[in-house]
């Protein structure tokens, strides 16, 4: 079962970081309404923005907070957690990143 879960953490490390990889950069913020709600906006280190979701007023914020800047702490986290003995909190969150 060991073997398993530390198999676990690190693909939900992997997981991440691939995810992070392929989303839009930068720091995300929320902005004005679009089409009547929060819009969810990338601004780049040179100052241009990218549209990234819209969404309703309660799950804006929480888009914004687990930004791809996350991945690398979370990731970081997950293959700590995965040296013996497993925390069962990170072991958790790896099930719900994998599915």
């Amino acid at each position: 079962m060991a073997d398993q879960d530390v198999d676990l953490l690190l693909a939900a490390a992997e997981r991440v970081e691939a995810l992070a990889g392929r989303t839009t950069g930068g720091s995300w913020t929320v902005r004005g309404l679009l089409a009547s709600r929060p819009e969810v906006v990338a601004v780049s280190a040179d100052g241009g923005s990218e549209h990234v979701a819209e969404a309703r007023a309660r799950t804006a914020e929480w888009i914004r907070t687990l930004s791809p800047a996350v991945a690398g702490p979370l990731a970081g986290w997950l293959r700590t957690a995965a040296r013996p003995p497993v925390d069962r909190h990170a072991l958790a969150v790896a099930r719900v990143l994998l599915g």
